[in-house]
């Protein structure tokens, strides 16, 4: 399980540029290329979501990373690695999941820019149009799947969550004060209509800023503690489909200090797929807290 952050979440604007003009950085743009060639921050390499999302595995997303600049230590060397920052233009949970995956195989150096890129626009900062520059087109180091040492503790699959709700089960601890919280972030007549037995509901929404990707540390905090989830808590997170939502609210516990945080990337879509139990509420009232 991973421990408290070495590197920030987010990191500010003034920030970022004082990492560019050092070479301190590599910028990451995970909207989709048509909108990265209308505009983006300068010096951000392209990289959508969607490249991302078809990497099945810990080496896929070794070799996708590198071919963009991302140098993925896989010897574990002490060697310094660049630091990573990436964004997009959907209140911060397509840049979330590209930042996970990163975590995921192992680079720590990641965080989010802490505004959207219409908001990096709207404040007068610089950018400039045209397409991406491959740093490395074709990588030729040789890396074996073993080689990879993804981070499985940041990940939740659909085995493990099968093995709380079992634990859950014999140890009756379902319930909001219980030693794993998992939170489901969909809106809420989503999650009233059908989520994973014993999941509480705290929509993304909750967790995201007015002009920024996240609220504050103290408001996020706020929240949770109002819902029971304390830091000694393992808390798993998943939306609907691949994790993007999820991702937002992932980095939101973390910003907040929590340490024992595991996204369910694959969430509610894959869950179904396998027909696996779901419940629901069909008859409570939206904000009945009750219904949980």
């Amino acid at each position: 399980m991973i421990l408290a952050r070495r590197y920030p979440v987010l990191v500010e604007p003034e920030e970022l540029l004082d990492m560019l003009s050092c070479n301190d950085a590599i910028l990451l743009d995970v909207r989709k290329e048509e909108d990265y060639i209308q505009g983006h921050i300068p010096d951000a390499v392209s990289l959508p979501l969607a490249k991302v999302l078809e990497s099945m595995n810990p080496k896929q997303l070794y070799m996708l990373f590198r071919k963009v600049g991302v140098d993925v230590d896989v010897n574990n060397n002490s060697r310094s690695s660049k630091h990573v920052v990436v964004y997009d233009d959907t209140f911060g949970a397509l840049a979330s999941r590209v930042a996970w995956a990163l975590e995921y195989i192992g680079y720590e150096r990641v965080s989010l820019l802490s505004i959207t890129y219409s908001r990096w626009v709207s404040l007068g900062y610089e950018i400039e149009k045209g397409s991406s520059k491959e740093v490395n087109p074709e990588p030729t180091i040789i890396i074996e799947p073993g080689d990879i040492n993804a981070d499985d503790g940041i990940l939740a699959t659909y085995e493990y969550i099968q093995s709380i709700l079992e634990g859950i089960r014999q140890l009756q601890y379902g319930n909001i004060s219980s030693k794993v919280a998992l939170l489901d972030v969909r809106e809420r007549l989503n999650y009233l209509d059908h989520h994973i037995p014993y999941a509480m509901n705290i929509p993304w929404k909750a967790f995201a800023g007015e002009d920024r990707i996240l609220k504050s540390v103290d408001e996020i905090n706020s929240l949770l503690s109002h819902r029971k989830i304390t830091r000694n808590d393992e808390v798993i997170v998943y939306c609907g489909s691949v994790g993007t939502l999820s991702g937002l609210s992932y980095y939101a516990l973390r910003l907040a200090g929590y340490t024992k945080v595991r996204l369910y990337a694959r969430s509610l879509k894959e869950w179904r797929s396998l027909n696996l139990p779901v419940e629901g509420f069909k008859d409570a009232h939206y904000w009945d807290l009750s219904a949980e």
